[in-house]
C-alpha cells in the first residue's frame, strides 16, 4: 500500500460520516442482499441510518455452481479455487447494476464490505482433526469486488475472530453492541436466519458483557424440506406448518443433535443441520409421517431451541426481544415465541434508522467496515482491497 492509498484511506476515516455498501449472503442462496448506509462516528458513537436496500435475485448458474461446494466435506479443489474469484466477479457485476439502478456513481461511495458466500463452517467441536482450531470459509475475492467495482473492499471478515480464538460466528455482536446497547432495558437481538443466533445485550452493559451465540436452526431445514418437497424455497408464513401436526418422538430425536448440548457460545451450520440428518431421524421413526407432519415439528424445533436459551439467560425486568432474518416473517413461529415468553419481553420485529428485518445483516458489516477504517481497533475486523 503507497502514500496515496495510505492517504486516501485516512481521508475517508475523518469524514464525519461515510457512504459504505454492505453486502450479505446467506445459506438460503436467495440472492445478494445490498444496504448502502450512511454510517458516521465510530465504537460507541456510531449510528447506522439506512439509505437504499435490495436483494439481488440469484440466477439459477449462481446457485447451482455455489452447490456444488456448498456445505460439502469433499469437492473438487480445482473448482473451488476457481469459483472464489468469479464469486467475486458475479458480486462485483450485481453492485455495479445496483449502483446504476440507483443512479448512484462508484465515487459516491467511500466502502464496500462485502462478507461474500460461506460454503463450509467448521467450528472445532464439529470435525475430528486433533491438530487444527475452528475453521470456516466465505467465497468471493475482495480484489475482484474492488477491481471490477472501482471501490475500496473490505472482505473476509471472519478470520480475524478465528484467529483472536472465535469461531468465526456470530460477529453480530459487535454491530449490535455499538447500535442497539441500551441503559435502560434489556435488549435480545435474534436472528432467524438459516441458523438461528442472538445477542444478548443487558440493560447498561460494557462489551465484556455481551452474550452472542448460534442456538440452532432457523429456517435451514424447514426451507431444504420444503424445496425438497413441496417445491417451494420456503414456507412463508408458516402456513404449510400450520397444516401438520408436531411429531413429539420426531421432535426428541432431533433434540439429542449433540450441538444442542454444548456450552454457549458456539457455532453450527447446515453442514450439521442438514437434510441427509433429518431423514435419518425421520427414518428411526416407528411411524411414517406426513409432509405437513414434518414440517409443523421442525417449526418447533426452531421455536424450542430459542425459547431454551432464552429462558437460560435468567433476564429479570423489561426485555426487548427485536427479531431479524427471513423467519421474522414465519407467522406461526413468532406467534410461538409471543405465546410462550412472560409478559416482560415485548417482542418485535426490528426497525430503526430505516434498517429492519431483511437488511440487517448487511448492514451490521457496513459498521464492521467502519470500524476497520475509522475505529480504534478494537472491533478491527476485515480486509482491505483496494481498486486496481
Amino acid at each position: 500500500m503507497g502514500i496515496k492509498q495510505i492517504n486516501q484511506l485516512s481521508s475517508i476515516a475523518n469524514k464525519p460520516s461515510r457512504i459504505i455498501l454492505g453486502l450479505m449472503s446467506g445459506t438460503s442462496l436467495d440472492g445478494l442482499d445490498i444496504a448502502l448506509c450512511q454510517v458516521s462516528g465510530a465504537g460507541k458513537t456510531t449510528r447506522c441510518k439506512l439509505l437504499k436496500f435490495t436483494t439481488a435475485a440469484y440466477d439459477n448458474e449462481f446457485k447451482e455452481k455455489v452447490r456444488k461446494v456448498f456445505a460439502k466435506g469433499y469437492v473438487d479443489f480445482e473448482y473451488l479455487t476457481l469459483l472464489h474469484p468469479w464469486v467475486g466477479y458475479y458480486h462485483a457485476k450485481i453492485i455495479n447494476q445496483t449502483l446504476t439502478q440507483w443512479q448512484l456513481e462508484p465515487q459516491d461511495i467511500d466502502l464496500i464490505a462485502s462478507h461474500g458466500q460461506t460454503v463450509y463452517h467448521c467450528p472445532q467441536h464439529q470435525h475430528s482433526y486433533t491438530d487444527f482450531g475452528n475453521g470456516t470459509l466465505q467465497l468471493g475475492d475482495g480484489d475482484h469486488v474492488a477491481t471490477h467495482t472501482q471501490i475500496i473492499t473490505i472482505s473476509d471478515f471472519r478470520q480475524k475472530h478465528i484467529a483472536k480464538g472465535g469461531e468465526g460466528a456470530p460477529l453480530a455482536q459487535y454491530g449490535d453492541y455499538l447500535l442497539y446497547q441500551n441503559s435502560d432495558i434489556h435488549r435480545i437481538l435474534l436472528n432467524l436466519g438459516g441458523i438461528a443466533n442472538f445477542t444478548v445485550l443487558k440493560a447498561g452493559g460494557e462489551i465484556e458483557d455481551i452474550q452472542c451465540t448460534d442456538i440452532g436452526p432457523g429456517n435451514t431445514l424447514m426451507d431444504a424440506y420444503c424445496q425438497q418437497y413441496f417445491n417451494i424455497p420456503y414456507d412463508e408464513s408458516g402456513a404449510i406448518a400450520a397444516q401438520g401436526k408436531v411429531s413429539e418422538e420426531l421432535l426428541d430425536l432431533l433434540k439429542s443433535v449433540p450441538f444442542f448440548h454444548y456450552t454457549v457460545p458456539k457455532t453450527t451450520g447446515p453442514e450439521v443441520f442438514s437434510l441427509a440428518m433429518l431423514e435419518d431421524k425421520i427414518m428411526c421413526l416407528g411411524s411414517v409421517l406426513s409432509h405437513y407432519d414434518v414440517l409443523a415439528t421442525l417449526n418447533e424445533l426452531t421455536a424450542w431451541c430459542v425459547l431454551e436459551q432464552i429462558n437460560c439467560l435468567g433476564l429479570r425486568g423489561p426485555t426487548e426481544l427485536l427479531l431479524s432474518g427471513g423467519g421474522a416473517h414465519n407467522t406461526l413461529l413468532l406467534s410461538k415465541l409471543k405465546s410462550r415468553l412472560s409478559e416482560e419481553f415485548d417482542v418485535s420485529k426490528l426497525s430503526s434508522d430505516g434498517v429492519g428485518v431483511d437488511s440487517k445483516e448487511a448492514a451490521l458489516f457496513a459498521v464492521l467496515a467502519n470500524e476497520c477504517v475509522a475505529g480504534d481497533g478494537l472491533f478491527s475486523f476485515g480486509k482491505i482491497s483496494l481498486p486496481g
